[in-house]
């Protein structure tokens, strides 16, 4: 694993340490691989994911535009099926990247959609 990478699992070891998330209060997870992103609601009592979406979803891989733009889809997708589940606020875990461009997208998204946290 090269410096970047290395940074970044510390980053993401050190923040773990402090939040986790609750079957009321989950943990919003992102991913962010070179041309998709990823995210997750985990309850970590039990070890599951509540719910996922992603930028391979369809619906979002059907709309024209900019990674950012797309991130910020993915956020909004995530809002929607975690209402769906009545779940309204989250713990926001940006795993090591800085929150900056597409994480930053997918955060305000989320709160688009109607996430709090």
């Amino acid at each position: 694993m090269n410096h970047k990478g290395l940074r970044r699992e510390k980053i993401k070891y050190r923040v773990r340490k402090k939040i986790s998330g609750t079957a009321q209060k989950p943990r919003l997870s992102v991913f962010r691989s070179n041309s998709n992103i990823y995210t997750q609601l985990i309850d970590d009592t039990t070890g599951t994911t509540l719910v996922a979406a992603s930028s391979k979803e369809k619906n979002i891989l059907a709309q024209k535009g900019t990674k950012s733009e797309k991130s910020k889809l993915v956020g909004n997708a995530i809002a929607q099926k975690a209402t769906a589940l009545g779940i309204k606020t989250c713990v926001f875990d940006r795993s090591g990247y800085l929150y900056h461009g597409r994480i930053k997208a997918v955060a305000e998204g989320a709160r688009e959609g109607g996430l709090q946290f």
